[in-house]
């Protein structure tokens, strides 16, 4: 029998001041944090009828996944202008970064339609403007969907070498990939060039990683 996720109810307040602890140089607008509970409160809705998160995370969300996705967005450049998330599940970073970044047009990919769904409806929920795109995360249909990236986002999705190097392409010049992964490191193609890195909390050794695009020699 599949195991459900009973998301506790969370008043906006006490989102804020949950992720305020675990962030506490963050700065959230008024806005941001209503997005983020708007979303928070569709996950609610959906967990009992599609696997979003794991049981075992359903209780520390505001910790294990809105903090870890917000850790982030001192690392996107004020001048960027279009951000695609790679595998975005329940939307943890790609929809949680677009709350805090309203001005940048967030791409959200998902292979599986019922969680496409569900960001879908949860951006309609937090009057959010995304673009959700139900499609498989492979070399091959990578470079048909966007150019000009200037943020490639990727948490707990394992993409094989060949994958990024499609995407290179595609990538905007000084565009970043921000990588949440374990302790081992993406396999990167020649192209990346890795940059800052930040442990994140909890018992499972996460990390946030950053690669800035290399240009061509010359």
């Amino acid at each position: 029998m599949r195991c459900v996720a009973d998301i506790p109810a969370l008043s906006r307040d006490a989102l804020a001041a949950r992720l305020a602890r675990e962030l506490p140089d963050l700065v959230l607008e008024p806005a941001a944090v209503g997005r983020l509970h708007a979303h928070y409160e569709e996950l609610r809705r959906w967990a009992p009828r599609i696997d979003l998160v794991g049981p075992g995370a359903a209780g520390e969300l505001p910790e294990r996944h809105y903090a870890e996705a917000l850790a982030a967005l001192a690392w996107i450049p004020s001048a960027a202008r279009r951000l695609v998330d790679l595998g975005s599940g329940a939307g943890f970073p790609g929809f949680v970064l677009a709350t805090a970044r309203p001005d940048l047009e967030v791409w959200l990919i998902e292979p599986r339609a019922r969680r496409a769904a569900f960001l879908a409806a949860a951006a309609r929920r937090a009057r959010l403007s995304l673009r959700v795109v139900n499609a498989r995360v492979t070399a091959a249909s990578l470079p048909e969907l966007t150019t000009e990236i200037d943020v490639l986002t990727v948490r707990a999705l394992r993409l094989e070498s060949r994958a990024y190097g499609a995407l290179l392409p595609c990538l905007a010049a000084g565009a970043r990939l921000l990588s949440w992964s374990g302790e081992a490191a993406p396999e990167l193609p020649a192209g990346f060039s890795a940059g800052r890195t930040r442990w994140l909390g909890g018992s499972d050794r996460r990390v946030l990683r950053e690669y800035l695009v290399r240009p061509e020699p010359a």
